[in-house]
């Protein structure tokens, strides 16, 4: 067969999740399958995180990401004469003459207009207006459709009819790196790099509201003010000035002092800052896996997540389950997993083995299955 993957983004420096899903399916196929040829198409960029080799080829395409995707990804596709073109990030082209299969990570923005929800970024709700366009058009189109939990399965299923035929469940992965980094002058390193305190709590900051951040940081001011010497909260990607107003507003300026902002980090450095953290928070509103999890629990990190969604599902019992709607519940679950070292040790241990059971090698075989029913 004659495959192609759409990667338009991977080799952007600052990667976002649905980047790195498809980097570690496409690392994962090149290992696994030598039989097929492989068309990767991406989007010139600084970070070449990936080169092709035997019977994977790189076919670079430029423009804006609607031209990028309605238009030269469709036409390149057609000349190559490719049996699949499979997308990766929630769209694909309205209009293919090659039989798609698409990844839906998540339908959050057919459920609701996301311009009229506060929260978001214009370039957030442009791209959520893409997709309420894009996503209805191509589904009755697509041979496959692919999504990462079987909580998503339902929701797509149910909201969109899809029938269970055509709509499959495979779960992501988490990447070989993640393990625990003991090695002193690594840890030095990372910590001088970014700038990090001796002990510290973690979280994925991030301005989509399903990220949960004004609620969870408010939750640690909770934390700060009911513990004496509080650790430090170092918040991944996100600006002082945002932090800065929310303190302002819950009348605890006093506390900027107790954020640390190291900017983006790099996924290769990830393992180590994960594995100095005394707690990996996380309690988001709405996943559709929430790969950050396995990541903590692979680095041997006790890790606080929702009830809520997919997380659930990807957690199972090895971590602290909180109701991320409730601000209070999060602050506890903290103070829990800083005071109670039995739980703490329990939860690392279920972690490591639970970390164990997502494989990207596993993704990826799953992937080629339904590019084979496609012959």
């Amino acid at each position: 067969m004659r495959i192609g993957i759409e990667a338009q983004r991977i080799f952007r420096p600052k990667k976002h999740g649905m980047d790195m899903v498809a980097l570690e399916i496409i690392r994962q196929l090149q290992v696994i399958d030598k039989e097929n040829e492989y068309y990767i198409f991406v989007k010139p960029d600084a970070d070449r995180c990936w080169e092709p080799k035997d019977n994977f080829h790189l076919v670079e395409l430029t423009g804006s990401y609607p031209v990028w995707e309605q238009i030269k990804l469709p036409k390149r596709a057609a000349e190559l004469q490719l049996d699949v073109l499979y997308c990766t990030s929630n769209t694909a082209p309205v209009r293919c003459k090659v039989p798609l299969v698409v990844t839906l990570h998540d339908i959050i923005y057919l459920e609701k207009n996301n311009l009229l929800t506060k929260g978001f970024t214009w370039y957030q709700k442009l791209g959520n207006v893409y997709r309420r366009w894009v996503v209805p058009s191509i589904l009755p189109k697509a041979a496959k459709v692919i999504t990462v939990s079987n909580f998503e399965k339902d929701r797509i299923g149910e909201r969109l009819r899809l029938p269970d035929d055509k709509l499959v469940a495979v779960y992501n992965g988490v990447g070989e790196h993640f393990m625990p980094v003991r090695d002193p002058d690594e840890q030095a390193r990372v910590r001088g790099k970014y700038g990090l305190p001796e002990q510290y709590l973690f979280f994925f900051g991030n301005t989509d509201p399903k990220k949960n951040t004004p609620r969870t940081l408010r939750a640690y001011i909770d934390y700060c003010r009911q513990t004496e010497d509080a650790l430090p909260l170092v918040i991944g990607d996100y600006a002082p000035e945002l932090v800065r107003s929310l303190l302002n507003e819950s009348g605890a300026s006093d506390l900027m002092s107790s954020f640390v902002f190291p900017g983006y980090i790099l996924n290769t450095d990830m393992p180590a800052i994960l594995t100095m953290a005394e707690v990996l928070l996380y309690p988001s509103l709405r996943e559709s896996f929430g790969i950050p999890i396995l990541e903590g629990m692979a680095c041997e990190t006790p890790v606080l997540t929702s009830k809520a969604a997919s997380m659930p599902e990807v957690a199972g019992e090895a971590a602290l389950l909180v109701d991320p709607s409730n601000q209070g519940e999060i602050a506890e679950g903290l103070m829990r997993l800083l005071n109670d070292g039995a739980l703490r040790a329990d939860l690392v241990a279920r972690g490591i083995d639970r970390a164990k059971e997502f494989f990207w090698r596993n993704t990826a075989r799953s992937v080629l299955e339904i590019y084979n029913e496609l012959r």
